[in-house]
């Protein structure tokens, strides 16, 4: 296994101690889960950088990164909500923002097009990331970090619509 594919199931592996953090009755827990949290959101970022750097691409890696992100920011949403932190309909709108693009890509998979990561794709995981770390430690701005969160994810969602309508028109639609 590639080094960037375990730092990618590291990050799914660290998803549930982060969870179950959350939840033990121990002094400090917040800081416990909020540092699990943070050092899955950051082999986020390092897989992606390694596998660049190594020139390590595998279909595991392709699968499964995203997926992992999904598990990541996912789990950590509904222990949030559970917690009473965070609203339902927030995550419905975060996890249906990911199951369309996850349903745009694979539509344009089908159709032998890549759609890679936008700008808004990245900004909107970190300010995901910042959002669940400040919901966790219950720092003073975390609600103005998640309404950046869904606004960007909304926004996100928009822009990948935009781009890459013609995905879903019938093949030899162009518009």
């Amino acid at each position: 296994m590639t080094i960037s594919n375990s730092l990618t199931l590291l990050r799914i592996i660290l998803t549930p101690v982060c969870v179950v953090f959350l939840f033990l009755s121990i002094p400090h827990k917040e800081y416990y889960a909020a540092g699990v949290f943070l050092l899955a959101a950051i082999t986020d970022g390092l897989d992606g950088y390694v596998a660049r750097a190594r020139k390590e691409t595998s279909a595991f890696g392709k699968a499964f990164d995203p997926l992992a992100d999904k598990i990541l920011i996912g789990a950590a949403l509904l222990s949030l909500y559970k917690l009473g932190k965070v609203a339902l309909w927030i995550i419905l709108v975060i996890l249906g923002r990911e199951l369309l693009i996850t349903l745009l890509r694979f539509i344009a998979q089908k159709k032998e097009l890549s759609i890679a990561a936008s700008i808004w794709g990245k900004i909107k995981t970190v300010t995901q990331i910042f959002a669940v770390i400040g919901l966790i430690l219950d720092l003073p701005g975390a609600r103005i970090l998640l309404w950046a969160a869904v606004f960007f994810t909304v926004f996100s969602a928009l822009d990948y619509v935009c781009k890459w309508k013609q995905v879903f028109l019938p093949s030899g639609s162009r518009r």
